[in-house]
């Protein structure tokens, strides 16, 4: 057994906890993203070790492909609902943090759909969204609105929507747990001092709630943009991207797994990393500039 000295001990605990970490994110972030980087520089179809160094020609291929970045009107789809959702999220949180009677229960209800697995979801709003026999169309032949049945995953039209749809439903109670945990820790001096001063509801939303959880608004919208950008697991479990629904994900893992081309899905998921970067950038330069 070893007999340190306590300034050793120190010195071994906290090189530990230092190097651990480094360790596990050198293993599972940077080296994978040197590695993604390396492959889109090259021609390998994903199988065996054989490949060959061929330079910027994947990202040429797919900037001269229009079919490529024109997925991405489908993941505005998710980044619209994902922004209602947000709204909604605080609306509940703010109403649920009150005096509310039963609220746990409320906040329950809300949770639960994100603690379902998409794949679960999926199935379960395929059932809601058939023509023939989905509860929705039901409902609204029961009450009298069949003017409004639709083909709700055939129509073009309304596909997108009905698929951003199952993804707020599904986030929304996440994002309202985080926006509670939030609200909670407002001093509740500053709404009693408030409301001495004659300030109404609206005011202190404006004045006191909005500005106290400001950076969780940021994470809120990075997290919102960066999903919307990832967008897969929904169209890809329900349609597997068709009827126009594919997403920049999508065609990433189509192009690695059914074309067998993981140099150009690779340059693919490069670029989609670079637009996420620059949009945080934007959004934090713009909507949240940095306090002086």
């Amino acid at each position: 057994m070893f007999n340190f000295s306590y300034k050793t001990q120190r010195y071994l605990i906290l090189f530990g906890f230092l190097t651990i970490p480094v360790l596990l994110s050198l293993t599972f972030s940077y080296y994978p993203a040197i590695s993604l980087l390396y492959y889109s520089l090259t021609d390998w179809s994903g199988l065996g070790w054989d490949m060959n160094f061929i330079g910027l020609d994947n990202y040429k291929e797919i900037f001269t492909k229009p079919e490529v970045f024109g997925a991405l009107k489908n993941n505005l789809y998710y980044f619209i609902g994902g922004l209602v959702q947000v709204a909604l999220s605080l609306y509940f949180a703010v109403i649920l943090t009150g005096k509310l009677r039963g609220r746990n229960g409320f906040r329950a209800m809300l949770f639960i759909p994100y603690v379902l697995h998409s794949v679960a979801t999926v199935i379960m709003f395929k059932n809601l969204y058939h023509m023939e026999y989905g509860s929705l169309n039901v409902l609204l032949g029961s009450i009298g609105l069949e003017s409004w049945q639709q083909s709700w995953l055939g129509n073009k039209h309304l596909v997108n929507f009905s698929l951003a749809f199952i993804s707020m439903w599904k986030y929304m109670g996440l994002n309202m747990v985080i926006f509670i945990g939030a609200l909670q820790s407002i001093p509740s001096d500053l709404y009693e001092a408030a409301s001495i001063d004659g300030a109404n509801s609206r005011q202190k939303f404006r004045f006191i709630t909005l500005p106290s959880i400001r950076k969780v608004m940021e994470l809120m919208l990075i997290l919102t943009l960066t999903g919307a950008l990832e967008a897969f697991d929904i169209p890809y479990v329900m349609l597997l991207g068709a009827n126009d629904t594919s997403t920049f994900v999508i065609k990433t893992v189509d192009t690695a797994f059914k074309y067998q081309n993981f140099g150009l899905a690779s340059a693919m998921a490069v670029i989609l990393l670079i637009m996420v970067l620059i949009f945080i950038v934007i959004q934090r330069k713009l909507l949240f500039r940095e306090e002086r």
